[in-house]
């Protein structure tokens, strides 16, 4: 029998940061790199950068509740930047690099809602991301998916992409 699968979409700065720290997980099955929260339909990568879409770069996971629960990734959407900062990530600083959880349900609202309020006794800073309903989603360029596995040696993964896997791998033991 086929697992059930779910799905969670999350904007934590750029999205090959977040393809590559979720799809190492047990239980998630893909990830997809795309764009949602804005108004332009099928936007490209050039526009989303342009900042006048509205729209974030986000990572959609495919997952297996059964292996790892909803809950369980946004303690690693938490650890895996710093939801703190607005509308930045490091150097990259733009809206389509804010902090953004993306539900799929009344459920996902209320465990986001919930996840917020406990991951901020960890950040001195007022967590700024927000939650807001998936509208939809739009994939982005193949270029894009699968980044670091398919660019490992380029300079934005050695030395961006590499130490934030190093530091959740770190964290998670």
């Amino acid at each position: 029998m086929a697992p059930q699968l779910h799905y969670a979409t999350f904007g934590a700065g750029c999205f090959w940061c977040t393809e590559a720290v979720f799809e190492r997980l047990d239980g998630v099955h893909s990830v997809v790199a795309g764009y949602s929260g804005g108004t332009k339909a099928n936007p490209t990568y050039k526009e989303v950068c342009s900042g006048t879409t509205g729209h974030a770069e986000v990572a959609q996971i495919t997952f297996d509740p059964a292996k790892i629960s909803y809950e369980e990734l946004l303690n690693v959407f938490w650890h895996a930047h710093d939801p703190t900062t607005l509308n930045r990530q490091g150097a990259d600083e733009g809206t389509q690099y804010r902090s953004i959880i993306f539900y799929h349900d009344e459920k996902q609202k209320n465990a986001a809602e919930k996840s917020k309020a406990e991951a901020q006794k960890d950040f001195s800073q007022p967590i700024v991301t927000s939650i807001e309903r998936l509208k939809k989603f739009y994939e982005a360029e193949d270029y894009h998916q699968d980044y670091y596995r398919n660019n490992p040696h380029a300079p934005y993964c050695m030395m961006v992409i590499r130490p934030k896997l190093e530091k959740i791998e770190v964290g998670q033991k």
